[in-house]
């Protein structure tokens, strides 16, 4: 989805005036997960579906990440989702900005609300008080959106994982319980990593997806 913005002024007005400037649908959250808890394949995995359902929705020229942290293992150092995801400003399914920059997206001012943050068709989805409850969306991040360190799981085995372990999970209507009942990407730690696990918690293996391209 596009809005082309363009200008019929006179010779007197500047070249970003006379220039078209395109607003396009830069964010999403995904209508469904994997269906296979938190195993989405890794990060690859998790992007690839991204794409997938952008291109569904008519935005698949568009490059697209998984929000998502991976933490560090012998082989390979952490991945952090805020160095996944461009530089914005990012636009959901209505052409509302969510966020400008990723200072803004990771501060008390983004647009992030139950309301705003639409799926790739532009629907809404179940947060705190529907049935059934779907608000814990994957992350695997700190409130800045870093991959968070120690020991123990945070990212159920780097999103290959589908039995034990967990994952942090943000709540995208800003309501619930948790340490940060009112963040989007880092509330609490899931139940487990199974599709049951999640729904057990209020989630359902869903992940935000954010188009990397700068237009």
């Amino acid at each position: 989805m596009m809005v082309l913005l363009g200008s019929c002024g006179g010779s007197g007005d500047d070249a970003s005036a006379d220039a078209a400037a395109e607003t396009r649908m830069t964010f999403f959250l995904t209508s469904a997960g994997s269906g296979n808890g938190a195993d989405l394949g890794g990060l690859a995995g998790a992007d690839q579906r991204c794409e997938m359902l952008a291109d569904a929705a008519g935005a698949g020229d568009l490059t697209w990440h998984a929000y998502l942290s991976a933490s560090a293992t012998a082989d390979a150092a952490a991945v952090n989702a805020r160095d996944r995801i461009g530089s914005g400003p990012w636009y959901n399914h209505a052409l509302v900005q969510v966020a400008s920059d990723i200072a803004n997206l990771h501060g008390e001012s983004n647009g992030l609300t139950k309301e705003s943050v639409l799926n790739e068709m532009g629907g809404m989805t179940n947060g705190r008080g529907d049935d059934p409850n779907r608000h814990d969306i994957l992350t695997g991040s700190e409130l800045d959106g870093t991959a968070l360190g120690g020991d123990d799981d945070t990212t159920c085995q780097n999103w290959t994982g589908s039995g034990e372990g967990s994952a942090r999970v943000g709540h995208f209507d800003r309501q619930g319980g948790g340490d940060n009942p009112t963040s989007w990407n880092n509330a609490h730690a899931s139940r487990g990593c199974s599709q049951e696990d999640l729904q057990g918690s209020g989630g359902d293996g869903l992940y935000y997806c954010f188009a990397i391209d700068r237009l």
